[in-house]
Formats: C-alpha cells, sequence, structure tokens
C-alpha cells in the first residue's frame, strides 16, 4: 500500500513538473510570485480567453485576434475588432509571450496581466465602457461563480479584474513552445534536424545579417528578442514630414489625460509614433519592440501594420536597410543597426531556410 501510494505521488509530481517546465530552447518560464500556476487557474484563464459575452456585441473575444489555429495570431494584417472595425496593428502571437517583459508593440504594459485589461474596453476590439460588465459575468455566472471560489477564494463583490486577468495571464503563460528543428540541432544533438541550407543561413544570420543583434540567442536557450524597441524603416515615412507636429500634438493630448491603448488603435498616424507614445522620447519615435522570430514561417504578415506579407519580403527589407525597395526615400530616426546588409540572393534564400527551422512541432 505504501509502495502504491508513492507511486502515485511520484507520478502526481513528474506530470505537474512536466506541465509547466520547459521546452528545449526555451529557459524556465518566469512565473509571479502573486499569480502562481494552478491547474484549475490555467483552466479557468482558458475559459476567459474564448469568452464572447466580454465585448459588447457578444461576438468578439481574445480567442478572436489569437487563434490556436493559426499560432495564436489572427493572420490578419492588422486585427478585426466588433463590427469588423480595424485596428491599427497586427496582432503579435501569445505564443511564448510568458517570456516578455514588455507587452504590445509599444511595450505599454509590463505584465501579461496588465495586458489583459485593454482590449476589454478599446472601441476597436472590444468596445466595453469599463469591466464591470465582465464582473457581472463571472460574480452571476454558475461556473464561473464556482471556479472563482475555487481558485481563489472569492465570490460575489469580492471577484475583481485582477481575479480575472490573473487566470488569462495563467493560462497564456502555459503557450510556450521550443523543441523546433533549429533547438534539436543547435541546443540537442541532432546534427541532421536542419538542412545544410538552414545551417549556411544561420551563419548568415550571425554574421553578415547582424539578426542576433536583436534577435538573441543565448548559450543554453533563444527567445530570438532582445525585448528592446528599435525604429527599423517601418511606416515611418508616412510621417516623416510631419512628426514634430505630430510629436507635440500627442503630447498635448497624453497630457489631458487621454488612453495611449485607445489613441494608436483609432489613429493610423499616431500608431507610427510607436514607443515615443509611451516613453514621451524623442529617442523613441517610431520605434517598436522586437519580435521573437520563433515561429515565424507561420504568423504571416510581419511587422506592427501587417506591412510584410512573406519572410522572402521581410528578408529583402532588411538586406535593403530598411526599405521595401532600395530606391525608396531615407528614412529618419532609424536606429543605428539598420544599413544595408548586401546579401547575395543564395544568403537570403539560406537565412530564409533557417528562420523556417524556428517552428515547433505542435505548430507546423
Amino acid at each position: 500500500m505504501k509502495r502504491y501510494l508513492l507511486s502515485c505521488l511520484v507520478l502526481f509530481f513528474s506530470t505537474t513538473f512536466s506541465a509547466f517546465a520547459a521546452p528545449l530552447g526555451l529557459p524556465k518560464v518566469p512565473i509571479p510570485s502573486d499569480n502562481p500556476q494552478t491547474e484549475a487557474k490555467i483552466k479557468l484563464g482558458d475559459k476567459l480567453f474564448h469568452e464572447k459575452r466580454f465585448s459588447s456585441t457578444g461576438e468578439v473575444s481574445c480567442s478572436n485576434c489569437h487563434v490556436k489555429e493559426k499560432t495564436f495570431t489572427d493572420g490578419l494584417k492588422v486585427s478585426e475588432g466588433i463590427k469588423k472595425l480595424t485596428g491599427t496593428r497586427n496582432a503579435p502571437t501569445v505564443v511564448n509571450a510568458a517570456y516578455f517583459t514588455s507587452l504590445f508593440w509599444d511595450g505599454r504594459e509590463p505584465s501579461l496581466e496588465r495586458q489583459a485589461t485593454q482590449p476589454f474596453l478599446n472601441p476597436v476590439e472590444m468596445n466595453l465602457p469599463n469591466h464591470d460588465p465582465i464582473l457581472k459575468i463571472v460574480r452571476r455566472d454558475p461556473e464561473y461563480a464556482q471556479a472563482f471560489k475555487k481558485v481563489f477564494g472569492k465570490a460575489g463583490e469580492a471577484i475583481t479584474i485582477k481575479e480575472v486577468t490573473q487566470a488569462i495571464a495563467a493560462f497564456e503563460r502555459t503557450l510556450v513552445s521550443g523543441e523546433s528543428p533549429f533547438d534539436r540541432w543547435y541546443f540537442g544533438t541532432e546534427k541532421a534536424a536542419i538542412s545544410p541550407d538552414a545551417k549556411r543561413g544561420f551563419e548568415v544570420f550571425l554574421t553578415q545579417g547582424r539578426c542576433v543583434s536583436c534577435h538573441t540567442v543565448e548559450q543554453d536557450h533563444a527567445l530570438f528578442t532582445d525585448s528592446k524597441f528599435h525604429n527599423i524603416g517601418v511606416g515611418f515615412t508616412k510621417i516623416a514630414k510631419d512628426v514634430d507636429k505630430m510629436a507635440v500634438s500627442y503630447l498635448q493630448a497624453a497630457h489631458k489625460g487621454e488612453s495611449v491603448d485607445i489613441k494608436v488603435l483609432t489613429n493610423e498616424n499616431v500608431s507610427e509614433l510607436g514607443r515615443f507614445a509611451v516613453t514621451r522620447k524623442i529617442s523613441d519615435l517610431g520605434a517598436f519592440k522586437t519580435s521573437t522570430l520563433r515561429n515565424i514561417a507561420k504568423t504571416a504578415p510581419y511587422m506592427h501594420d501587417g506591412s510584410l506579407e512573406t519572410l522572402e519580403e521581410v528578408v529583402d527589407f532588411y538586406n535593403n536597410g530598411g526599405k521595401v525597395e532600395e530606391e525608396d526615400p531615407e528614412v529618419p530616426f532609424l536606429s543605428g543597426g539598420i544599413r544595408p546588409l548586401d546579401l547575395s540572393d543564395e544568403q537570403k534564400a539560406d537565412l530564409e531556410a533557417f528562420l523556417k527551422t524556428l517552428t515547433s512541432p505542435n505548430y507546423q
């Protein structure tokens, strides 16, 4: 009997550990001390993530823009919210967002918990006047009431938006994805896990392409992002002539208390201000967060505005020094590393082959 109980305990802890363990190529998932992971909380967060009643029309949930079958993106140039209204930015994947130290393209929120508060209130996303309609549902719906009591020990008015977003964040922290062919080759022992052209592409990535400067690879893991913000030239030419006036106008609006979230998703030109809208630093004009390259072959279109449709276009864009075409005008405020790469056609093809090795088996 004791031996049987011991076996059950070993199985329980090994199963629990494996559920939260990091796959090959990724570090351990950081878990906030005030929001520990539990199976019940994750299950609740999954349900909340897919809850359409949290929108003004009852037709939009978090999963509309972050579709599992599309690697938790939506495949659109810019995302659609209620009544097919469109914002100004492409929906980034939630996969591996557990590792990010800032959320949204402009990094305006520091955590998954904080990020989850905003889409509910944005007029082109879910369009609620405040979080009260959400709380009304989770406090009165019998299934939710039971789940919140089990997970947080709270019921009725004691349930707040904090518990709602903590559960959503707990679910999102399970969406980690490594074990790609690259991981098996570079961090594992499978010498034949990627092709010769992909191996040459990785060499281009590290050297002449200088991709690794922002899409980082560490000794024992690779997030493929430096979590910093850079003006790489995308979209900035649209506002370059008027950027001084726009910056002043934005600062005046911000001083009056207008929401950054609402301004950047309802005004295409304001959106191009990038990180500046958050920090109000001139050096951040047109700067956007370095996106992860993991599963990049499955998350088209690319860039904050979805303006590049294929990996080939992305590689050409960087090869041209932050331009779609070589003859395009120079872009002001470019980050220092953005300049022509002079890659050959073969090198570009090899680099693209390497990028395709970053797809994890669960998103093939």
